[in-house]
Formats: structure tokens, C-alpha cells, sequence
């Protein structure tokens, strides 16, 4: 064996002063990198800047038709298409009050009957829908895919294309001029929208839940109801969100079918505001317009994040 002590000491290094050898280049490296890394963040930086700019840019022009309806609702009639900026130089509350009480009715009575329509309709599209959807997601039966693919062919079916048949229809049964042909129709899952996100958020569940269920004695119903239902709460959500802003707004079946004033909703009450004939009364039409807005602001505001959750849940990219 080798004796440890006979072993040659190492050789010390140079003394260089106190530097290490090669710092100069290191360092050099070192201020290249850090100058690159920096050029680096200011180009990023600008970037961001400039996407932000134009965004800022985009956001403002699309805001702008709606900041301007809410500035003319509060301006004289005769000044409102004067001056497209802005700047209020008066400030008309009249056109509110004058607004509110200008109809047949009150504005609140046709805000009244568009609640009614909304809530038949949430409470229409929650059931069947989701129904409907259980049956598509866990039930095997004959012509499933088939019945599938035909449901999905629905979404790009216009509604004027079955509005006639529809309309002959509930004239027969005497629906005309009541809420039913609004309400009815969303009780038998004709929303293959809603059908098809609650089906893609049913299959993300893990069928193992099912199973357990099925093995304590419970059937599809009890299934249904104890187990996937309460897992469903954000397409749910989903759901009576756009459910709600969509009913709210719509026009077109309001206007088939509703012929008595009495039974106007909000957006066909806006329209009674135009009149062909006589003087047009913008200033309080712009002020209605703005109060039938915040029931769905509102509803967006509060409702924003189950929206998106029940979206990013649901596969749908």
C-alpha cells in the first residue's frame, strides 16, 4: 500500500493578484448576456405595450355606441344627433320619467311580463335540457348517435325557417297573444345548444360515481338527481345565463306573437317608442333602453364566473 505521507504536495498556483483566471472573459459574458436579456425585456415590454394599446384602441370604438346612448339619454331630443361626442353640456332627467310613463302602461309592467317570459324559460331549459342530456351522456339505447347527430343539426337551423308551422300551430290551440308559445317550446329541450353543453359536461364525470350509486340500489332517476344534477351546477349556470340575456333580448318571437299592448315585452315596448308617423321621442328612448340594459348587465356581473367555468368545463375550445 502507499504510503499517504510520501505522496507529493499539490503545486500552488501563481498568486494573480487576487483574480481568478479567465474572470475577464466570464465577465465579459456576463455583460453581453445581461445586456442581450435586457434588450430582450424592453423589446417584450414594447410588444405588450403595442397589444395593449390597440386593445385600449378596440375596446374604446366598440364601448363607444353604448357610452353615447347613455350621454343622449340624459341630453334635450332636439340635441341628440347634434353632437356626436360626448361632452354634456345639459343634463335631461326628464327623459327618464317621461319615458318610464309614456307607453300604455308603465315601462315596469312590460319589464313584468319579460320576467315572466325569462323565468318559464330558465326553468324550461333546465329541466328538459338537462334531461335530455343525461339520456344522450349515460343511457344506451337504438338510434342514439342517429338522434344525436339530428339534434345537432338543429343549431344551424334558423328560427324563421319553423316560425310559420309554429305560428299556425299555436293559432290552432289559441296561444296567440299569451306567453305560452314563448315558454312552451323551451320545455321540450329545443335549445340543442344547451342539450349538447350539458352532454359534454355529463361525460366529464367519472362514471365510477354511477356505478357506486347503482350498486346502493338507485335507478337513472335517483342517479339523475342525487348524483349528477348537483355536479352540474356550473353548465347549469351556464345555461340560465344565456338563457336569461337571450329571452330578455329577444324580439322577433315576441313580435309574432304578441299583438295586445297589455302583453308587450321590454324589447317590443322599445320599438312602440319609433313612430313612423309623428315625432320620435329619442331622448326617451334611449333612457328606457339603458333601464332595460341593467337587469342584463347585472346578470353578466355577478354571473361572469360560472359562465366561464361552465364553458371552459364543457370541452368546448
Amino acid at each position: 500500500m502507499t504510503d499517504l505521507q510520501t505522496l507529493p504536495a499539490p503545486e500552488k498556483l501563481p498568486s494573480t493578484g487576487g483574480k481568478s483566471r479567465g474572470r475577464g472573459p466570464r465577465g465579459g459574458g456576463r455583460k453581453r448576456e445581461s445586456r442581450g436579456t435586457l434588450a430582450f425585456s424592453r423589446s417584450a415590454r414594447l410588444k405588450a405595450m403595442a397589444k395593449h394599446a390597440v386593445l385600449i384602441i378596440a375596446g374604446g370604438i366598440m364601448i363607444y355606441p353604448l357610452l353615447w346612448m347613455v350621454v343622449s339619454s340624459l341630453r334635450p331630443n332636439e340635441l341628440i344627433f347634434r353632437d356626436p361626442g360626448l361632452w354634456l353640456s345639459t343634463l335631461e332627467m326628464g327623459n327618464y320619467t317621461d319615458g318610464w310613463s309614456a307607453l300604455t302602461h308603465p315601462f315596469g309592467h312590460y319589464m313584468l311580463n319579460s320576467a315572466v317570459v325569462v323565468l318559464g324559460s330558465i326553468l324550461g331549459n333546465l329541466i328538459s335540457c338537462s334531461m335530455a342530456a343525461y339520456a344522450f351522456a349515460r343511457l344506451q339505447f337504438s338510434g342514439k348517435k342517429l338522434f344525436f347527430g339530428i339534434m345537432l343539426l338543429t343549431i344551424m337551423l334558423p328560427f324563421h325557417v319553423i316560425i310559420v308551422p309554429q305560428y299556425i300551430l299555436f293559432s290552432q290551440i289559441g296561444w296567440v297573444n299569451t306567453f305560452w308559445p314563448l315558454i312552451v317550446p323551451k320545455l321540450l329541450a329545443t335549445d340543442a345548444f344547451f342539450v349538447f353543453l350539458m352532454v359534454q359536461f355529463i361525460r366529464g364525470i367519472p362514471t365510477e360515481l354511477d356505478e357506486a350509486a347503482r350498486i346502493d340500489g338507485a335507478g337513472h332517476p335517483r342517479i339523475f338527481l342525487r348524483v349528477i344534477l348537483p355536479l352540474m351546477v356550473p353548465a347549469l349556470a351556464t345555461t340560465t345565463i344565456f338563457t336569461f340575456i337571450w329571452t330578455w333580448n329577444d324580439f322577433f318571437g315576441a313580435l309574432i306573437y304578441l299583438t295586445d299592448p297589455e302583453m308587450f315585452t321590454v324589447p317590443v315596448a322599445l320599438r312602440a317608442f319609433v313612430d313612423s308617423q309623428s315625432a320620435t321621442s329619442w331622448g326617451s328612448l334611449f333612457a328606457m333602453s339603458i333601464v332595460s340594459l341593467l337587469p342584463v348587465f347585472l346578470v353578466f356581473l355577478f354571473g361572469q364566473r360560472f359562465l366561464i367555468k361552465g364553458i371552459a368545463t364543457t370541452g368546448i375550445k
